[in-house]
């Protein structure tokens, strides 16, 4: 089993930047392909980006491309997704989610363990 807890939301300005991160516990993320995926109020779940077991392959959603940057730091045992230029639209809460399969999906049915959220809030 996989714990994942996120951190690093909060409020953000227009072109603000935000850095989530992704911990885990139980288990090395090394060893799973990680993805981001956000929830607005009212909206169903969806991709951000996804980082591979070798970190040499990203993916990322149209709507985060040259704005957001996924990593991972395998010695803290954690992935990061940097957020640059927010605009309103990225308010939501933020998920991060084991891909045992390593699909590097954009849906949500093929990840494994969530954890929590984080939110990310746009302030005028």
């Amino acid at each position: 089993q996989v714990q994942l807890v996120e951190s690093g939301g909060g409020l953000v300005q227009a072109g603000g930047s935000l850095r989530l991160s992704c911990a885990a516990s139980g288990r090395t993320l090394s060893s799973y392909t990680i993805g981001w995926f956000r929830q607005a109020p009212g909206k169903e779940r969806e991709f951000v980006s996804a980082i591979g077991r070798s970190s040499g392959s990203t993916r990322y959603a149209d709507s985060g491309k040259g704005r957001f940057t996924i990593s991972r730091d395998t010695a803290k045992n954690t992935v990061y997704l940097q957020m640059n230029s927010l605009k309103p639209e990225d308010t939501a809460v933020y998920y991060c989610a084991v891909d045992q399969l390593a699909t590097m999906s954009t849906q949500s049915r093929w990840y494994t363990y969530w954890g929590q959220g984080t939110q990310v809030t746009f302030s005028s």
